[in-house]
């Protein structure tokens, strides 16, 4: 998963972050392979306030890869998990200028036949430095599967 974020433009995590999110969030995390390489994932977790609701902190696809619905299946697999049995709510943030992963979320909510709603999250006052944007909160739901 890190060798894929460090040859994309998102967020770099250390590679800590994403050997803690498979080891204790492994039932809310995917990962998609294609001839043993990986594809692409998604981190995300439950929160411990919120079980009805799943927040996707990362969905990455290699540039390969892009196009062909991966992170979409991804999202429906994640979804329709056990682990996602009492999920009402699908939660990320996502920049304003990133257009494809609000794509990706509006079409979550249209699959579900659901509600999709944006709001101010964090504001670039709260990043360190000059160097990210702020983060917007979108909320897909009620899902009904």
């Amino acid at each position: 998963m890190w060798e894929l974020v460090s040859k994309s433009t998102l967020d770099t995590n250390s590679p800590y972050k994403y050997l803690l999110m498979s080891e204790y969030f492994s039932d809310t995390c995917v990962v998609a392979k294609e001839n043993n390489q990986v594809v692409g994932f998604i981190t995300a977790f439950i929160p411990p306030k919120k079980p009805d609701a799943i927040f996707v902190w990362q969905i990455g696809v290699d540039a390969s890869q892009r196009g062909k619905g991966i992170a979409s299946r991804m999202l429906h697999y994640l979804l329709t998990s056990e682990a996602c049995e009492t999920v009402k709510f699908v939660e990320a943030t996502i920049t304003p200028d990133n257009k494809a992963s609000q794509s990706l979320f509006q079409k979550l909510a249209r699959d579900f036949n659901t509600e999709i709603t944006s709001s101010e999250f964090f504001t670039e006052d709260v990043f360190p430095g000059d160097e990210h944007d702020e983060e917007l909160k979108f909320i897909v739901g009620p899902i009904n599967k």
